[in-house]
């Protein structure tokens, strides 16, 4: 019988207090899992401009929690379930959700040193549940910010943690290069600003070639809706809502060309991830950029 380990973390102020619960692995000992509470936090709020496309702004403000199940015991590189309850101030479940970007829930996966992403798009099974089972690539802690709209409110982050046991891998030095080939799509970024600044608005360009011949794509699609997705997070420990930024495409952009327009609410390094659909394959192209 499968053993689950909740964890509850809720975008924050950082203020409320701390507890713990207990769960028993196979061998009788305890594990403690740390359970955070804190007021939530509208997306709206936190990044209007990456969210104004939404509507994040029109909504009303919500005070939710979310529940993170899994199993206590994680293996490397298994397909591992998930199970995210979701509940209002009350404890109450959230029943109904608003579809944004083509989905009830957006579910990005990273692990804290942000060497591994994963965007996962959990299935709603009614009552405030949402599941999806994912993979973890090697040991270390992980953080899943979880993305949502409750039905008429503004868009939610939930941010929640786990640990997969083992000895972690050392991390790479930072890659500021600015040109990448992954598989056969070569993506370029530029930036509007040549310094990147703290709190004002930049755009960042990418700009998407065939890596056999240098040729500005032609075969791009939309991907949830939108011409390209991005998620940036900031480097801290921990990852907490602050650091993460969902900003939306522009429209209208040259062919082969996918912008996005955001801001950096403070100094820091910052890693990006651009989605972009090529026919049917979805192209995950990482970048860092320095913040001042």
């Amino acid at each position: 019988m499968n053993r689950f380990l909740n964890a509850i973390a809720i975008t924050t102020t950082l203020i409320l207090a701390q507890s713990c619960s207990l769960l028993l692995r196979d061998e009788g000992k305890p594990i403690s899992a740390a359970t955070h509470q804190y007021e939530e936090h509208s997306m709206g709020e936190i990044n209007h401009r990456e969210h104004s496309t939404s509507g994040a702004g029109d909504g009303k403000k919500a005070f939710t929690l979310a529940k993170l199940k899994v199993s206590s015991i994680i293996t490397p590189n298994k397909s591992i379930p998930i199970v995210i309850d979701v509940q209002d101030s009350d404890g109450k479940a959230i029943a109904n959700f608003d579809t944004f970007q083509e989905k009830l829930m957006h579910l990005i996966l990273v692990s804290d040193d942000l060497q591994f992403f994963s965007h996962l798009h959990p299935t709603y099974k009614g009552n405030g549940q949402f599941e999806v089972a994912t993979r973890f690539p090697q040991a270390g802690s992980y953080t899943f910010f979880s993305d949502y709209k409750p039905a008429g409110q503004t868009e939610q982050v939930s941010v929640l943690k786990t640990q997969v046991p083992g000895n972690s891998i050392a991390v790479p030095e930072i890659d500021l290069n600015r040109s990448k080939t992954f598989n056969d799509t070569k993506v370029n970024l530029t930036v509007s600003e040549p310094t990147v600044k703290a709190g004002k608005e930049v755009t960042l360009m990418f700009k998407l070639q065939d890596a056999s011949n240098n040729q500005l794509l032609t075969d791009l699609q939309p991907y949830l809706g939108e011409r390209g997705h991005l998620v940036i997070l900031r480097q801290s420990t921990p990852l907490k809502a602050e650091d993460y930024i969902h900003a939306h495409a522009l429209k209208d952009t040259p062919a082969g060309q996918v912008h996005f327009m955001t801001s950096f609410p403070q100094p820091g390094k910052y890693k990006l991830w651009g989605q972009f659909n090529r026919n049917g394959k979805i192209v995950t192209a990482d970048f860092w950029i320095n913040v001042v």
